[in-house]
């Protein structure tokens, strides 16, 4: 899909001013589905009030059978502002796929394919995990709140009011939630080197002082079942991220083997063809040199142009009289006057 390429695709880069512009509309998008949530937010309020009033009655009748589960209130506006209030978290749970994308697609194009692959298993495993908390919480939360009817004694009557009760519970199910991320932190660390798996196995001690204090500070109850119900998968979690660590770790130094043994390939295919190259250069300058002929080839010095032989083979040069036949070279004739011999006799 286009919406998930990231900052590999062309004209991906933004200046500051779309950035912001971006996200007010993400944002607007995002406040728009949570208004329009509340609608059918609104309606199903006594619905859940109803899942949220169970675990309090369920406290209540195992204590009394025959105690009424309905909550005190002796605030008049009371009610008004718990029904908006639990409509908001309502539309705010019901517009969260909404609100999910929307920063999904803000994000992703600034990220590269390697890079959201990982955004996106981080993003689903802290969904699921947060999930995983509020439901834990939710199950939880009838012991826990048997067990503060409990510590009062036989002479406390418990009546709580629902907007009391109704905090308690959303703040219990955002504690285990928050609570639920430690693994997501704790792999995240590894993966980019801060801290690693040998070094998280030689805290185990630290770690589970830490996690109990944790689990402690934010559990909103305060009471110990449900800072145990807390504390237990935290350290579970804690034992997983290692393992998950530990395998990074060897997928990571098998992928660095596997690149050096690539790279160790290509330079050897490099030194083969150079050493290939230079063993054929002297055979091909020991070849001898082989004039190259062509009909258009120029004639050599010595050979006779056509044209020559033909000059050299005029008629007016072809049949010329003996220089002892020409008249001028010839002895005296019987004409000639006579001699001085003959005038001497």
């Amino acid at each position: 899909m286009a919406v998930l390429k990231g900052a590999e695709r062309p004209g991906s880069s933004m200046a500051l001013a779309d950035h912001l512009r971006e996200a007010r509309n993400r944002l607007l998008i995002c406040l728009g589905t949570v208004a329009f949530m509340l609608i059918p937010a609104w309606f199903l309020y006594p619905w859940m009030v109803d899942l949220l009033n169970a675990p309090y009655c369920d406290a209540l009748t195992n204590l009394d059978p025959e105690t009424s589960c309905k909550f005190l209130e002796t605030n008049l506006l009371a009610p008004f502002t718990l029904r908006m209030r639990v409509a908001g978290y309502g539309a705010l749970f019901l517009a969260m796929p909404v609100i999910v994308w929307q920063l999904w697609r803000f994000i992703a194009p600034g990220l590269y394919k390697k890079e959201r692959r990982y955004a996106l298993a981080f993003t689903v495993t802290a969904t699921v995990l947060f999930a995983a908390g509020a439901a834990t919480a939710y199950l939880t939360l009838t012991q826990a709140v048997s067990f503060l009817v409990n510590i009062g004694g036989p002479d406390v009557e418990i009546r709580s009011g629902i907007e009391n009760f109704v905090k308690l519970a959303l703040f219990m199910m955002l504690a285990f939630g928050i609570g639920f991320q430690f693994p997501v932190v704790v792999v995240a660390l590894q993966m980019i080197g801060v801290v690693t798996p040998q070094r998280l196995s030689s805290w185990r001690r630290q770690a589970i002082v830490l996690i109990t204090i944790i689990a402690a500070g934010i559990t909103p109850s305060g009471d110990p079942i449900s800072m145990f119900a807390l504390a237990i998968p935290m350290y579970v979690f804690y034992e997983v991220s290692i393992v998950i660590g530990r395998l990074w770790n060897r997928r990571k130094a098998k992928a660095k083997s596997n690149e050096a043994e690539a790279e160790r390939a290509r330079r050897a295919a490099r030194a083969a063809a150079r050493a290939a190259k230079a063993a054929a250069e002297p055979e091909v300058a020991a070849e001898p040199d082989v004039p190259a002929t062509s009909a258009h080839a120029a004639p050599s010095i010595d050979q006779p142009v056509a044209g020559d032989a033909e000059q050299n083979a005029r008629p007016d040069d072809a049949a010329r009289p003996d220089d002892a036949a020409r008249p001028d070279d010839a002895g005296p004739s019987d004409d000639a006057g006579p001699t001085d011999d003959g005038a001497q006799s």
